[in-house]
């Protein structure tokens, strides 16, 4: 049996996503419960890491242990990566001895090419392009406060980076309308919005994105790697930073999202993650649980194999 790799939300199908969301609540519950529950005993998850990391590293991590298995750290710097081996032959060899791999890289091709040639599941935990753990998360998060995001209004404030593409492969499949505030020159990508059709808006006004919405999410404007954009991006996003006035403008029931780290006092007001309708906390915990369902459903068919 070929591996089943999530290396977008696209990998999945509606029914599956939900279920996913199912299941991470049901396994919160059990570890807030104190309930050993431990399915991946003797598995290990290889996490390779060419970006830098706290909220990934932590919830693959300690997600592997809370199930009963092990997950190896890998960087380009502690492997043959570094030194010019193929991707493909490192995919060969590390599938013979791990259970799967998740991978947080720059280019999205690192991760179809190992995936191309790994006999075990393969995760994004993130590229430029995805990040789908992280909206798998933020969309468990919605179903814990406000139940089915399904029919409702998501608005992204800013730059049209990998989480607000991933936002338009979540209203494809959790069936909700998006819109999007960005400025000129930085939306989100084109093949993308073609597929999503009329559930994605752009608009240049935040004002605009929020009215009406029951979830605004954001994210910094110069991700990792962008470094040297950062002084032209933060003239240029300035008018598109979320704050309380502006969530004012959203629905009566809006929550607020942040995939972190946030820069306070850029991309979001300084106060507001201490707002009440901010439930970034929740989300970033969220992390944890939904991956340990990803990891449950992507490593135990395997093993049943």
């Amino acid at each position: 049996m070929s591996a089943r790799h999530f290396l977008s939300l696209m990998d999945c199908t509606p029914q599956e996503l939900h279920a996913l969301i199912r299941r991470g609540i049901e396994l919160k519950e059990l570890r807030e419960r104190g309930v050993l529950f431990e399915p991946l005993k003797n598995r290990i998850l290889g996490m390779i890491f060419e970006k830098a990391s706290t909220r990934t590293r932590l919830s693959f991590e300690a997600g592997m242990i809370q199930l009963g298995g092990q997950a190896i750290f890998l960087s380009p710097r502690d492997t043959q990566l570094g030194r010019g081996e193929p991707l493909s032959d490192t995919a060969i060899v590390m599938s013979r001895m791990l259970d799967a791999v998740m991978i947080r890289t720059y280019s999205h091709s690192t991760l179809t090419e190992f995936a191309a040639h790994s006999s075990v599941p393969v995760i994004n935990g993130l590229s430029d392009d995805l990040h789908p753990c992280q909206v798998l998360a933020d969309m468990m998060t919605y179903q814990e406060h406000r139940g089915s995001i399904a029919g409702k209004t998501v608005a992204w404030v800013g730059d049209g980076n990998n989480m607000c593409n991933t936002y338009i492969e979540a209203a494809i499949q959790f069936d909700f309308q998006l819109k999007v505030a960005c400025p000129d020159g930085f939306c989100p990508s084109a093949r993308l919005l073609e597929l999503a059709g009329d559930r994605v808006q752009i608009t240049r006004d935040p004002v605009e994105a929020v009215r009406g919405a029951q979830l605004v999410s954001t994210d910094v404007w110069a991700s990792m790697g962008q470094e040297e954009e950062a002084e032209n991006r933060l003239k240029r996003f300035r008018p598109y930073q979320v704050s309380p006035a502006l969530l004012d403008q959203a629905a009566s029931d809006v929550v607020f999202m942040h995939c972190l780290p946030a820069h306070r006092g850029e991309e979001i007001s300084e106060d507001l993650l201490d707002d009440p309708r901010s439930i970034a906390w929740d989300q970033a915990e969220n992390r944890l649980h939904a991956q340990k369902a990803l990891l449950e459903f992507l490593v135990e068919p395997a093993l049943r194999a």
